[in-house]
């Protein structure tokens, strides 16, 4: 695999961007839920990758010999691993997509039309 570079991540960022924009424009919620559900996979989520990648950040600042060891900097890592067991705290957001999709498919007077993996079509 090749190295990662700062234009991988930013490609990323704009694509979690894009993702945004076109929600906000999108009219379909069973679209809208298949396009989000990747980010929220119950083993590879967003917010336990996000939670993983400060952790890291974290240990490679003060293992690192270069290093200054200060109050300031205890603080700042202190902040990055609090943040890390927060958006951890969010890794069962799966659940909620799951509970929305059967919520739009059980509430849906055109049962003929709707499935959890298709999602509802009916308005």
């Amino acid at each position: 695999m090749p190295d990662l570079t700062v234009n991988d991540i930013h490609h990323t960022t704009e694509t979690l961007s894009r993702l945004t924009e076109h929600l906000r424009d999108s009219s379909e919620p069973a679209e809208a839920l298949a396009l989000v559900e990747p980010l929220l996979n119950e083993y590879t989520s967003l917010p336990v990758q996000l939670g993983n990648t400060l952790r890291a950040l974290a240990r490679v600042i003060t293992d690192h010999p270069g290093t200054p060891r200060t109050p300031a900097l205890r603080l700042r890592i202190g902040a990055l691993r609090t943040a890390a067991w927060e958006q951890t705290g969010q890794h069962a957001l799966h659940y909620v997509l799951d509970d929305l999709r059967d919520l739009l498919v059980t509430t849906c007077p055109d049962t003929d039309n709707c499935s959890p993996q298709d999602g509802c079509q009916c308005r």
